[in-house]
């Protein structure tokens, strides 16, 4: 009687060991990742996208590996393995369709990592336009996007990967700007260009996208064209480039205000809609 219960102790402490050591070992694999990480964040075109993804991975490996030693220590669980064994197929085939989604879900992320469609820290638009944020982190299940008011946006990894997305930051490639403003029919058309080109100009964050044989040949920095002749408005558009979207948006935004200013103290209009109202007398 004494030895059993020395034996179920013995086996009680193993497993119990093993435990702490599976959590303990997890543990330690993604602090180390995470100062990886964190280093690799510091140099220049850095993707520690495939490093996060990957500390997943290993730590999903390292629970199953450990909890598996622990059961496979304790002669009684694996009695119980055995006697459930026998009904396999009916629980493979119940896990199975249980896990479908997330086994598509760790597919996604892979193919998510390998294709590299976007990566930490890309600015991505998607769903029709109507959601649009950084992606903050992709694990095994789903991929973490930070929209522009700090709430988070949680997309399975099948979804997104199945959808058309817009990433500013794909290449790292300088992103050009469109800045529209409409001014009145009976306003100057030349001058409205000119101080659209100047206020762009003049701005801090716009780079110059020109080569030197553009700039001998006399090519204009800024682009200002009239886009279209609408109802009541001649609308114009400035091309302004910058060093990323978030750069963009801020010429756009600082643009607006700046030309609209010049444009009133040089007297051209920004037209809006007016309606006439007849009064007939009626006998």
């Amino acid at each position: 009687m004494n030895q059993l219960l020395t034996e179920n102790v013995r086996y009680f402490l193993i497993f119990c060991i093993i435990i702490i050591a599976t959590f303990l070992i997890a543990y330690l694999v993604r602090q180390t990742f995470r100062k990886v990480i964190k280093r690799i964040s510091l140099l220049e075109d850095s993707n520690v996208s495939n490093y996060s993804f990957f500390s997943y991975i290993a730590s999903a490996l390292i629970y199953v590996i450990g909890f598996s030693m622990a059961i496979y220590s304790v002669p009684a669980l694996k009695s119980i393995g055995s006697t459930l064994l026998a009904g396999a197929g009916v629980v493979a085939l119940a896990v199975s369709f249980a896990s479908q989604q997330a086994l598509s879900n760790i597919i996604s992320g892979l193919f998510i990592i390998i294709f590299k469609p976007f990566k930490t820290g890309d600015r991505i638009t998607f769903k029709g336009n109507t959601l649009a944020g950084i992606i903050e982190d992709i694990t095994l299940r789903h991929t973490v996007v930070k929209d522009y008011e700090n709430r988070r946006i949680i997309v399975p990894n099948t979804i997104i990967s199945d959808e058309v997305i817009v990433n500013a930051d794909y290449n790292g490639d300088p992103i050009c700007r469109w800045v529209n403003i409409g001014i009145s029919y009976g306003s100057d058309i030349d001058l409205a260009k000119s101080i659209m080109a100047e206020e762009a100009a003049k701005h801090p964050l716009r780079i110059d996208r020109r080569t030197p044989e553009d700039i001998e040949k006399g090519v204009p920095e800024i682009m200002v064209r009239v886009i279209n002749l609408g109802a009541y408005s001649v609308d114009l558009r400035a091309w302004v480039w910058a060093e990323n979207q978030a750069n963009a948006f801020v010429v756009g935004c600082d643009l607006n205000e700046s030309i609209k200013k010049r444009f009133d103290a040089e007297g051209v209009e920004i037209p809006f809609p007016h309606q006439v109202n007849i009064l007939k007398k009626v006998n």
